[in-house]
């Protein structure tokens, strides 16, 4: 398989072509996964509205009745709350992974076992979060899913 980068005109919209032979499981995950990127969620900083593009999520939280997404440097806070956003995201590569907390699998360094059934996340940013073990099976679940395609 060939892969082609090309640079276009910041004024004309960034597209991706695939051309094959047959559309396979193989192209289905690409197009599942480019799909997973896509999209942004609204929030607020310093009483200004931003979209932040999915990608740049990292986790969302919600801290006495507040909803607070996090990225590589900013904390923003949504107007939704935390199950609004989680089903916004479902199609995504969110998972929740306690009653709090909304993760971003794709920026999960590593994950190692913790006390009491529990897990702990590193995510790229050096963050920890702790996974409940209510949700450890949806995490395994999700794990597994994603390396069967």
């Amino acid at each position: 398989m060939e892969i082609k980068i090309a640079r276009v005109p910041e004024k004309e919209n960034e597209r991706i072509l695939i051309e094959c032979h047959e559309v396979t499981s193989q192209v289905n995950a690409i197009v599942k996964f480019v799909e997973m990127l896509q999209g942004t969620i609204s929030g607020e900083l310093d009483d200004r509205q931003y979209e932040i593009g999915v990608n740049n999520i990292f986790y969302i939280e919600s801290v006495d009745n507040r909803t607070f997404i996090y990225t590589q440097e900013k904390v923003y806070v949504a107007r939704q709350r935390l199950y609004e956003l989680e089903d916004t995201l479902s199609d995504k590569s969110f998972l929740r992974i306690s009653k709090s907390v909304v993760v971003n699998l794709l920026k999960i360094k590593s994950i190692k076992p913790a006390l009491n059934g529990r897990f702990s996340a590193v995510l790229a940013n050096g963050e920890e979060v702790i996974i409940s073990r209510k949700y450890v099976p949806n995490l395994k679940e999700k794990i597994r899913g994603g390396k069967n395609r």
